[in-house]
């Protein structure tokens, strides 16, 4: 508020006095209120205690339990940026029918993608407001030689899957989808294969392993509580830093190559004019961006004629 100007002072003084007065009155720059979105893809290999099929299928005996425990993970990730001030979380099921994680078990401030297909896989909703993008529950590829039910996005279809002609992870690949919206992967969990990927192509991110390897159908794991105690103190870490991240980018246009265990879906996919045949398993795509690349793969691994509602 201005205070009162004698009438009396003469013009040039009274200016100089009114600019003094401003200068000592200008508010602070505002703070930004921005709310802080954090994103979480969620897999189910790399889950402590899972190693077969028995854990992954709703089928299997053990999936309604460590569905459970697959949820107890994702749900400690969630309260630990919760606490570390995030607004928001979007939280990512990404495993199977994309319906495992028991959604009454999250905060009131976490949103879930589920089910497919939807664009982006395994990072749906995925956009250039979010802060940190957080794997939870991630494995080896299909080209690592260790890992439990190592793969990459499809264990029945693909033996290979390479953007710019490395072979990629389900991490490094989301990733990279991540880093063209400018977010930085800051988190990752899984097995110790898993891990070391992840780690080789991103940087010394934090992460948990919460199993070792023994073999594609066995592991020395942590029990869940120790795991998603782990993921909480990992997150909460990840989250304090997280301004030294920086977003996974890979040089565009992006070319991605799909090497099928059958030679047929490479023959077929050729008919389309953007597609090259590279061997008799393998295609190659080249793609503006990740997105598009991403909905390229999520077309081939989802597409059939016999679709219905």
């Amino acid at each position: 508020m201005l205070t009162h100007m004698p009438t009396s002072c003469a013009a040039g003084a009274c200016l100089l006095a009114l600019v003094s007065l401003i200068g000592t009155t200008t508010a602070a720059p505002a703070a930004d209120s921005t709310p802080l979105k954090v994103y979480i893809s969620v897999d189910m290999e790399g889950i402590a205690g899972v190693v077969t099929a028995d854990q992954l299928l709703p089928t299997g005996f053990e999936y309604e339990r460590f569905r459970r425990f697959m949820t107890d993970e994702a749900v400690a990730a969630a309260k630990a940026a919760i606490a570390a001030g995030a607004a928001e979380v979007l939280v990512s099921d990404s495993h199977g029918n994309g319906e495992s994680l028991l959604i009454e078990s999250f905060p009131r401030q976490v949103r879930l993608v589920r089910s497919w297909p939807r664009h982006g896989g395994m990072m749906a909703g995925l956009d250039s407001g979010f802060a940190a993008a957080l794997f939870v529950g991630y494995h080896a590829s299909t080209t690592n030689p260790r890992g439990v039910r190592a793969h990459t996005f499809s264990s029945a279809h693909f033996t290979r899957v390479a953007l710019n002609g490395k072979p990629v992870t389900e991490g490094e690949f989301n990733a990279a989808y991540a880093g063209d919206l400018g977010v930085p992967v800051i988190f990752a969990s899984g097995d110790d294969a898993a891990i070391a990927e992840i780690k080789g192509s991103l940087g010394d991110l934090d992460a948990v392993i919460t199993k070792r390897a023994l073999g594609f159908h066995s592991a020395d794991s942590l029990v869940p509580a120790a795991a998603a105690e782990q993921i909480y103190a990992g997150v909460t870490n990840a989250m304090t830093h997280r301004g030294a991240r920086r977003p996974y980018r890979i040089t565009h246009p992006v070319t991605l190559e799909l090497s099928f265990k059958n030679y047929l879906p490479a023959e077929v996919l050729t008919y389309l004019r953007s597609v090259e045949r590279v061997d008799s398993h393998t295609i190659r795509f080249k793609g503006r961006d990740m997105l598009e690349v991403s909905d390229f793969l999520d077309f081939v691994d989802t597409y059939s004629p016999d679709l219905s509602p």
